[in-house]
């Protein structure tokens, strides 16, 4: 064994985490890879499967669709599930109960949050700021409301958000962590930079949320969304939160009222009157087999704390770049990812010219990370199930294929 791979095996001994990895359904022998196990390093796009969701998605569509039918909108607790698991997502965005609802997709709760945010934040203020770098989607979104609006909307780098706020700036949309490179940006000071310019904060968890602390009521986060499929594990498609501090329940005017956020859903009255809290957020009818297998799969949280996870990751990731460092020649690669921790999400992105092709021959040896054009190598580090042997041999795959 190499020294790195002898200090991964202490680390792995001591890792208080490491019984969560029996948890999941991962590969346990690989004939692409010497008959060792899958490295997956692809969290950050698509978590890997509880084990405990098979059962439990055989029993909501035997039992309780099968068997109980309509009946399980009570008896099964169908009808209370979006704010039920909103409150099981809570705690990891660091978020008391009551300002969570699950249901949709992030999109679509980004387009909620910023019309709603826009609708708050009153006619005097017709700017709206956007991530430069953000996802496409959200960019995409974030025209159409500002059009939709009648505002003018506005990329700004994260950095350089705090000296383009202004009297005319009615909301924020922003990246927690960049998608590309891993960048964690400043939620606290950028959050309240927004707010003491009377703007909202709009902010997109999904490269976060299940990978580093949040703290959303610490930092008086106004709004916030986030996915489900990525370090929550939901699985594909898993429907997405809206959060809606407590203090802006009542002001929140969602443009998608439908009868499921009604104050009264089934009194079919043709006047709209929003239900109270986080329920505003609503739509339609749940998407009940998604919904129920995200809630299953949340299960894997139960006795971890947030803290504890941001400290694997971190260690994770260093210990990443030093098996990098070690292992693969100096000019093949550069990280793009910060070396601080206070600006590391749980990811790390490597630039490297031929990118593409390297992923697709890593792939075929069993480590599993992602694209992203135009060159760059993206691994993403789930400390529930990633260990560090893993991260030792996929440092070490990575040199022979650049070899």
């Amino acid at each position: 064994m190499s020294d790195l791979a002898i200090v991964a095996e202490k680390l792995d001994a001591v890792d208080e985490l490491a019984a969560k990895r029996a948890e999941f359904v991962l590969d346990t022998a690989s004939d692409r890879a010497a008959d060792a196990a899958d490295v997956y390093l692809d969290g950050n796009s698509l978590g890997a499967l509880p084990a405990v969701v098979p059962g439990r998605v055989e029993d909501v569509v035997r039992r309780q669709w099968g068997e109980l039918r309509i009946r399980s909108w009570e008896e099964s607790g169908w009808w209370t599930a979006p704010e039920r698991i909103g409150d099981r997502i809570a705690p990891l965005v660091g978020a008391a109960p009551g300002q969570i609802v699950v249901g949709d997709s992030t999109s679509v709760n980004i387009f909620k949050a910023l019309v709603g945010a826009v609708r708050m934040a009153g006619e005097g203020r017709d700017e709206l700021l956007v991530d430069a770098s953000t996802f496409p989607t959200d960019g995409y979104i974030a025209e159409s409301a500002a059009r939709m609006t009648g505002r003018t909307l506005r990329p700004v780098a994260p950095a350089d958000v705090p000296g383009a706020l202004s009297e005319r700036t009615a909301a924020v949309l922003l990246n927690h962590v960049d998608y590309r490179t891993g960048r964690l940006h400043d939620l606290p000071g950028l959050t309240a930079a927004v707010r003491e310019a009377g703007a909202v904060a709009v902010w997109d968890l999904c490269h976060s949320a299940g990978a580093l602390p949040v703290g959303l009521d610490e930092h008086g986060v106004d709004l916030a969304v986030g996915c489900t499929y990525k370090y929550l594990n939901g699985g594909p498609g898993s429907p997405a939160y809206l959060y809606v501090r407590r203090e802006l329940q009542d002001r929140f005017d969602s443009p998608l009222p439908g009868w499921n956020s009604h104050a009264e859903p089934f009194g079919m009255r043709s006047e709209y009157e929003a239900a109270p809290g986080a329920l505003r957020g609503r739509v339609g009818t749940p998407d009940i087999l998604s919904m129920l297998a995200l809630e299953a799969a949340l299960e894997v949280w139960d006795g971890v704390s947030v803290e504890a996870l941001r400290a694997k990751s971190l260690a994770l990731t260093d210990f990443f770049l030093e098996c990098v460092a070690a292992y693969v020649p100096e000019d093949r690669v550069a990280c793009v990812t910060p070396l601080a921790h206070e600006e590391r999400g749980s990811q790390i992105a490597l630039r490297c010219d031929d990118a593409g092709d390297v992923m697709k021959r890593l792939i075929e040896r069993g480590v599993v990370g992602d694209f992203r054009a135009p060159d760059v190598l993206r691994f993403g580090f789930t400390p529930l199930y990633v260990g560090f042997a893993d991260v030792e041999r996929a440092a070490r795959v990575l040199a022979q294929t650049l070899a």
